[in-house]
């Protein structure tokens, strides 16, 4: 069954699709089946730039617990990155 569960934002960046590098616009982390993981559901990440054409899409599929260790470790690097930017020391 699906879950239709998405979240989508704009976002600013790069990301390296089967082309090359690519202008990043948007990303759409949703919670469903999965096409390439043996998975019921795994959580989905598309980072895309539609204006781009669908080559420019950057995909990856991760069991619930590593996307929850992928969201600790990116909020950690966040908030040294933030403290970097005030102090000049991580």
């Amino acid at each position: 069954m699906c879950t239709n569960i998405v979240e989508r934002t704009n976002v600013s960046g790069g990301g390296r699709g089967a082309q090359g590098w690519f202008t990043l616009a948007e990303v759409s982390v949703s919670y469903d089946h999965p096409f390439h993981v043996q998975l019921e559901h795994a959580l989905n990440i598309d980072f895309t730039n539609e204006s781009a054409g669908v080559g420019a899409r950057v995909a990856v599929e991760l069991t619930l617990e590593s996307a929850k260790e992928l969201a600790r470790a990116l909020k950690a690097a966040v908030e040294r990155a933030d403290q970097y930017e005030a102090t000049g020391y991580a």
